[in-house]
């Protein structure tokens, strides 16, 4: 069964796009297939006019930073996590922290950041899991950040923090967004609309609220 059909999307460098639609509608599928972690079988996708079957795999997924709803975190200590395959010196792990506010939390722990993550983060709440994540993007420094449901997992209070977070890790990136949060959605540049694997509008909230169509239903 064929999941995307006829998707035409172009997006400009430093350009914030959420896709947004019903469940299935094939907004993950959109950002798999950014990274590779399948390919598409008719058509292409292009990065900078470069085909991404033609790129190093490591090279083009050094490009982006991927924050999902269900954040995965290693096991080994906060610092592991956060400066991961960057290589990152100290200084610049510890400011990504601070400026996404996981600092408050870290530097309270008895053993900071070497502080051993439990299984699955257990020993995290799941906000300060994904202040985890959006520090590790930061420290990744990636010219492209895709953010899957990042915020759909937290009470509204934990939602503030993360939404300041996330607008220091979207300013001057491009970003590809999957998002339910209105919050999230109406900060953004376009708005693209899926439903069963195809776009059915465009355009941003104020645009597509005043148009009687699925945006608006949603």
């Amino acid at each position: 069964r064929i999941v995307l059909k006829d998707i035409d999307l172009k997006i400009k460098p430093g350009e914030k796009v959420a896709l947004v639609g019903p469940t299935g509608s094939g907004k993950t599928t959109i950002l798999k297939l950014l990274n590779r972690l399948y390919d598409v079988q008719k058509g292409s996708i292009t990065y900078d006019g470069v085909d991404l079957r033609d790129l190093d795999l490591g090279a083009l997924r050094r490009r982006f930073a991927v924050v999902l709803q269900d954040v995965y975190l290693f096991s080994g200590t906060i610092r592991d996590n956060l400066r991961l395959a960057a290589d990152a010196p100290e200084e610049k792990m510890k400011e990504a922290a601070r400026i996404v506010q996981a600092a408050d939390f870290i530097t309270k722990l008895p053993d900071g950041y070497d502080t051993e993550i439990k299984e699955l983060g257990a020993n995290f709440s799941a906000g300060e899991r994904q202040l985890l994540a959006f520090a590790r993007a930061l420290v990744l420094d990636p010219d492209i950040l895709v953010l899957d449901e990042a915020t759909s997992n937290v009470d509204s209070e934990t939602e503030a923090r993360l939404q300041h977070a996330l607008d220091v890790l979207l300013e001057g990136r491009t970003a590809l967004i999957v998002a339910h949060r209105l919050s999230t959605i109406r900060k953004v540049d376009r708005i693209v609309v899926l439903q069963h694997g195809e776009i059915v509008q465009e355009g941003s909230h104020d645009e597509l609220i005043r148009v009687d169509g699925l945006y608006q239903q949603l």
